[in-house]
């Protein structure tokens, strides 16, 4: 009987081990570097589902995989460069949040099913857009975010000019750095190999205690 307790505590312990470990890969983007923009849209009532998906508290929050966040960063200062920067709307997701918006809206064409995992939840995926450094505003890139219409395919050609230049200056600054955009998603950008990552098993609120 001893045995079997001391085999339940050590396995107990390995499996908050494991979930430590996840936590510890993981860096909060808006500690990393203060200076890029994050508004996430699943904390909100603005995103396709009409209904906040994440605690409040995250909107303006973003985590990922330490060597992702540092190419983020480094995309900034590049950015920063030209009097641009990054607004972010989605980066990593807990489980919890791909169940919710599994919940919402269950449908593959649209959202990844838990059983998968999806991309945002390995930390190493990533929402975002080009803003005007002065204004503060997103630039022209033909469509909103969450849009779900021909138009918001990254390969998109009747766009305006404009639309077009400033997808292209997205999309190669971003590949520059390792990333590959999605093709139904302009705003979706995956870190190389994404699906060589695992599934992270970190929760909201062991979130909330990264830095």
């Amino acid at each position: 009987m001893l045995k079997k307790i001391l085999s339940l505590c050590l396995l107990t312990v390995c499996i908050l081990s494991a979930k430590l470990s996840d936590a510890e890969k993981m860096v909060a983007l808006h500690h990393l570097n203060p200076a890029i923009k994050i508004q996430c849209m699943y904390a909100t009532y603005d995103n396709f589902t009409g209904q906040p998906l994440y605690p409040v508290q995250f909107y303006n929050k973003a985590y990922l995989l330490k060597e992702v966040a540092e190419q983020i960063h480094l995309i900034q200062k590049e950015l920063e460069q030209l009097g641009l920067g990054l607004l972010i709307w989605d980066a990593f997701r807990p489980l919890q949040g791909q169940q919710q918006l599994w919940n919402a809206c269950p449908d593959d064409r649209f959202v990844a099913p838990p059983s998968k995992g999806g991309r945002h939840t390995r930390g190493t995926t990533i929402d975002l857009t080009l803003i005007d450094l002065k204004t503060g505003n997103p630039l022209d890139m033909g469509t909103g975010f969450d849009v779900f219409i021909d138009r918001s395919a990254s390969d998109c050609t009747t766009l305006s000019e404009i639309a077009l230049a400033n997808r292209k200056l997205l999309q190669d600054i971003m590949k520059k750095y390792g990333f590959t955009v999605l093709k139904s998603e302009w705003w979706h950008f995956d870190y190389e190999n994404v699906f060589d990552y695992p599934v992270l098993d970190v929760s909201f609120e062991e979130l909330a205690l990264i830095r």
